[in-house]
């Protein structure tokens, strides 16, 4: 389970970066309540797409997201690989399908770029800015007030 890990200062935030088809991203760590390998899920019928369905979480029952599917990369095939990112978004519990979690980094503030203008609006949507990394790297931060407007809750 991941340590509520907060050494936000001014100026500063921590986030956990991810992969999901081959692309990096990113969300608050404040989000975050535990990583986990993949579990097959229970398929939900008449779900939408990147609901790949739910799974039993100490006895709750979480939804799981494929956020490559929502993000219009195509559905993941989910594999020993990939892993559920468990986290909490308006007052639910939500799992986030991802390849792998490549990193916890500490951002700054002025690391933070906004979207471009040329992005399409479901981009812009769902990004809430680009941050530029050192080693060349550019971490998409998700917002998942966006990502997830439809979920409605772990108990479904």
């Amino acid at each position: 389970m991941l340590q509520s890990i907060s050494h936000n200062v001014a100026g500063k935030s921590d986030v956990v970066a991810f992969k999901l088809a081959d692309q990096d991203f990113c969300i608050d760590i404040g989000l975050v309540r535990e990583i986990r390998g993949w579990t097959p899920t229970t398929v939900l019928p008449h779900a939408p797409g990147y609901v790949k369905g739910v799974i039993n979480l100490r006895g709750a029952v979480v939804t799981v997201v494929d956020m490559s599917a929502r993000l219009g990369f195509g559905p993941a095939q989910p594999s020993h690989r990939h892993v559920v990112i468990i986290a909490m978004h308006a007052g639910r519990v939500v799992g986030l399908l991802a390849d792998l979690v490549s990193d916890i980094l500490t951002i700054s503030d002025d690391s933070m770029q906004g979207v471009p203008d040329i992005a399409s609006n479901p981009a812009r949507e769902f990004i809430t800015g680009m941050i530029t990394l050192e080693d060349g790297r550019i971490l998409r931060k998700i917002d998942l007030a966006q990502l997830l407007p439809e979920i409605r809750g772990s108990d479904t």
